[in-house]
């Protein structure tokens, strides 16, 4: 849940912080106070679209911070991990800082993260639903998307296991593509990657060369210091009366008395094993003398053969290993295309497999979906009765998208289909709103009363199945009252038993039912608008609720509603 929210600097708020609690938490206020400020304000710290213009007049950058709250293995923090940041005591803090110049700086529990990330994270933690989410659910190319949510881990095994059959299309299909190219592209093709192998064989490279040949590089540009060091060293140890005779001398010493003592054997033992290595280092240190020899032409010919070898790696790879990988991928591509004839029937065998095994996995995916799209047909009928559309019908309609071509391409029923990554169907959802008419696509629903409502129930079987911990509704409830009023609220309340719910609202039957009451007030100071915001009392409420109902006046009979009102919303409250 948002348990707590920061905001300086932004439009017409110059400093505000405010706690949330769990349950239903209701935003009121004249119109103008700057409630859905505090709502875009929620949008940009979860990565919306941000703009210097959100700066207040005069101030260098708006400041917006949030700390949310989780509940047990939340999904956030596996991103989180994987983004490298540290998600302990079940917590998440996302900061975003909006500079008067447009640019903005996010960080998530202190590490800085882009806007994309932030928008990943952000996304996990809240949905902010407002009036233009309707044209969301008018959009059709977004109802396939909520029927596979609804769906869920059915319809996702499913639409996995074609995405892998799909994925095999796609690559079978490109290699039939570039083997169908034009003769005088493929020459063209040939001429290129023969000269480059050849390139790569007449340099007869070694694996691990370059590192090999840097490191005598390295020898022979040092060999004065080498020869000095080994040579110093050799003769601190094997001169006479030096570092090894001295040793020797020590060992033959301690050796001598070695039967007295337990002790003073150990240590003998230990001196004269030093001896020994000793003794073998300045062997190897007098063979190495012996092998060096300082060859200014052969460090010439490494530097050149190094040379070479980088400029190969400017065409074909970073390391020599890259080289030969690139060396054996185009011998592989020249024998294809010498051989093409061959070769394209093979593919295409192939591909006709792939395509009749591409048809069983969309069809099984399209199968799962009709059978969810019935329940989700049914689910939303039984929502959309509680908001007294009773009356109503909503289904789902499905079609394939068909293509003029016929080749390289599934044929479904005897018709050509386009397929997508989403497998073949394209959905949409349907609603006839009155008795006697036909269904229609949700785009052309007129009445916005009908539309918040269509919203409502979808969003309400949603909301059960998201790993959000906070819901906004920002003025849902647009256009209804009465009866319909009561049904929304008694609806948002019911969604807020399973996740945060925030919700800015001029519906005194909304405020009602609310958990928490905030009021949104503006007012002047200096010269400046400034909006504050305040958690009210069971009296406050009254009055509020009553200011909702009446308007500007509140007499002791608007008051009287209000408090009935209140109490029926406890009465629904208790009784759920």
């Amino acid at each position: 849940m948002l348990a707590e929210l920061s905001i300086k600097n932004f439009a017409i708020i110059e400093k505000l912080a405010v706690s949330f609690e769990k349950g239903l938490t209701v935003l009121t206020g004249e119109t103008g106070a700057g409630k859905s400020i505090i709502i875009d304000a929620i949008s940009l710290l979860i990565g919306g679209r941000g703009s210097s213009e959100y700066v207040r007049y005069g101030e260098k950058r708006a400041e917006l911070e949030g700390l949310f709250l989780l509940d047990g293995d939340h999904p956030v923090l596996e991103l989180c991990s994987e983004q490298g940041i540290e998600a302990s005591d079940e917590m998440i803090i996302l900061r975003r800082d909006i500079n008067a110049n447009g640019k903005s700086v996010c960080r998530v529990n202190g590490k800085l993260v882009t806007i994309a990330t932030l928008r990943e994270i952000g996304r996990l933690l809240l949905d902010i639903h407002g009036q233009h989410d309707h044209q969301l659910l008018m959009t059709e190319d977004h109802h396939l998307e909520l029927l596979d949510r609804y769906a869920g881990e059915e319809v996702d095994k499913a639409l996995k296991a074609y995405q892998e059959v799909y994925d095999r299309y796609l690559n079978v299909l490109k290699k039939v593509n570039q083997l169908s190219e034009s003769e005088q592209d493929m020459a063209h093709r040939l001429d290129l990657i023969q000269f480059q192998l050849g390139e790569i064989e007449s340099a007869n490279l070694e694996p691990k060369e370059d590192e090999r040949l840097e490191e005598e590089r390295q020898q022979i540009a040092n060999f004065e210091n080498i020869f000095e060091a080994l040579q110093n060293a050799y003769h601190a140890l094997r001169n006479e009366q030096a570092g090894l005779d001295w040793v020797g001398m020590a060992a033959s010493e301690l050796e001598s008395v070695s039967d007295i003592h337990e002790e003073l054997k150990k240590i003998s033992e230990s001196v004269t094993n030093a001896y020994y290595m000793l003794e073998d280092s300045t062997f190897q240190i007098r063979n190495k003398l012996d092998e060096l020899e300082y060859d200014p032409e052969r460090l010439n010919m490494i530097e050149m053969r190094l040379d070479e070898i980088k400029q190969l790696k400017r065409k074909y790879g970073t390391t020599v290993e890259d080289i030969f990988t690139y060396s054996s991928k185009i011998e592989e591509e020249i024998e294809r295309i010498q051989n093409r004839d061959s070769h394209l029937e093979k593919l295409k065998i192939e591909l006709d497999s792939v395509i009749k095994d591409l048809c069983i996995e969309a069809r099984n995916v399209s199968k799962i979906r009709k059978s969810w799209a019935e329940k989700l047909s049914y689910h939303v009928q039984q929502e959309l009765k509680e908001l007294y559309m009773e009356k109503a019908k909503f289904d789902t309609s499905f079609h394939i998208k068909t293509t003029d071509s016929r080749e390289s391409v599934p044929v479904i029923n005897g018709t050509p289909v386009q397929l997508t990554k989403k497998g073949i169907d394209v959905v949409r959802f349907l609603i006839s709103t009155n008795p006697g008419e036909p269904l229609k696509s949700l785009a052309k629903v007129a009445s916005g009363g009908e539309l918040s409502r269509i919203m409502l129930a979808i969003k309400s079987i949603f909301s059960t199945q998201q790993d959000v911990t906070s819901i906004i509704f920002d003025e849902v409830d647009t256009g209804v009252s009465g009866r319909v009023a009561q049904a929304i609220a008694e609806k948002i309340h019911r969604v807020s038993t399973g996740s945060q719910v925030l919700c800015i609202t001029h519906l005194p039957q909304v405020a009602a039912m609310a958990d928490t009451h905030l009021l949104i007030t503006k007012q002047s100071k200096s010269g400046r608008t400034m909006t504050s915001i305040t958690s009210l009392s069971k009296q406050e409420k009254i009055s509020e609720i009553g200011r909702m109902i009446a308007g500007v006046e509140v007499t002791d009979l608007t008051k009287r509603h209000a408090k009935e009102l209140l109490n029926q919303a406890n009465l629904v409250k208790n009784s759920g």
